[in-house]
């Protein structure tokens, strides 16, 4: 049996070596630079879908710390209020461009972390960080639309049998379970396709998981504290949204890499032995 001592002390080691500090600045940086021209594409799709502006940052909200979130509300209707024919065209090949680059700094973390080279080409690696985003769009978008149907079948049928008020309780807690789901399918496709490196979709349970719930409890965390603790408006002014929503991207970076730290320190426990 390994130690926990030794665990978390070649985990520590990782985090160090690997400059995830640094490639989580990274991300922040693509995160930031790909938000909101998935914001546009995503609130101009739903023009399409049986959801709702409202829903769409409601759902954000969950997560993303107040103060962000004043921001994003802001700047989104100055955006949509100057709204032309070729928005949602803008919208996705802004995303695309944007969040594969985002991908493409994760690979490159990846790739330290299991200490390969990137052997793909351009075309290659750049063909998959862009059909990477495709995917997540595409989950999100789901992710968006169970919990419309979800709650309209639900309260269909609990309120034949009488129990429409117990079933909101029960919705709530099941929404957050869907999220999780959600978040864990996009890690895991994330830890098993992104490095160079031959893997099975088992490698990449143990950081999806592990991703999945330290994002999910260092966002409610952050958010909280941002809400009741920090002012960051004190000390940046008018940019202090923005500061929040950068250092919720960096703790969102640095979770995701930690997350592939150790899938590839259990990868090579085990076929080292």
């Amino acid at each position: 049996m390994l130690k926990k001592g030794s665990f978390l002390k070649e985990l520590v080691s990782r985090f160090l070596s690997d400059e995830v500090p640094g490639l989580s600045a990274q991300l922040s940086y693509f995160f930031l630079l790909s938000l909101f021209p998935f914001l546009i594409f995503l609130i101009t799709l739903i023009g399409y879908l049986p959801i709702s502006q409202t829903e769409v940052l409601n759902t954000i909200e969950e997560f993303a710390p107040g103060q962000s979130m004043q921001l994003i509300n802001t700047t989104l209707d100055e955006i949509l209020n100057d709204r032309n024919g070729g928005l949602l065209s803008f919208g996705i090949i802004a995303t695309l461009w944007s969040a594969s680059n985002g991908i493409n700094a994760i690979v490159r973390a990846f790739n330290k972390a299991y200490d390969v080279d990137e052997s793909r080409s351009f075309i290659v690696a750049r063909g998959m960080a862009i059909l990477l985003t495709i995917a997540m769009v595409f989950v999100i978008i789901v992710a968006l639309l169970l919990p419309v149907f979800g709650k309209e079948i639900g309260v269909f049928i609990f309120s034949n049998f009488g129990f429409s008020a117990e079933f909101l309780t029960i919705w709530n807690t099941l929404r957050w379970l869907v999220s999780g789901i959600i978040l864990f399918i996009v890690f895991t496709a994330l830890y098993f396709v992104a490095p160079n490196k031959r893997l099975h979709i088992k490698d990449g349970l143990p950081g999806a998981f592990a991703a999945t719930l330290g994002w999910m409890v260092v966002s409610l965390a952050f958010s909280y504290y941002v809400g009741n603790f920090a002012n960051y408006s004190a000390t940046y002014g008018s940019i202090g949204g923005i500061i929040v929503l950068m250092i919720w991207f960096y703790l969102s970076g640095m979770i995701i890499i930690l997350g592939g730290e150790l899938n590839a320190m259990l990868y090579k426990r085990r076929t080292i032995g």
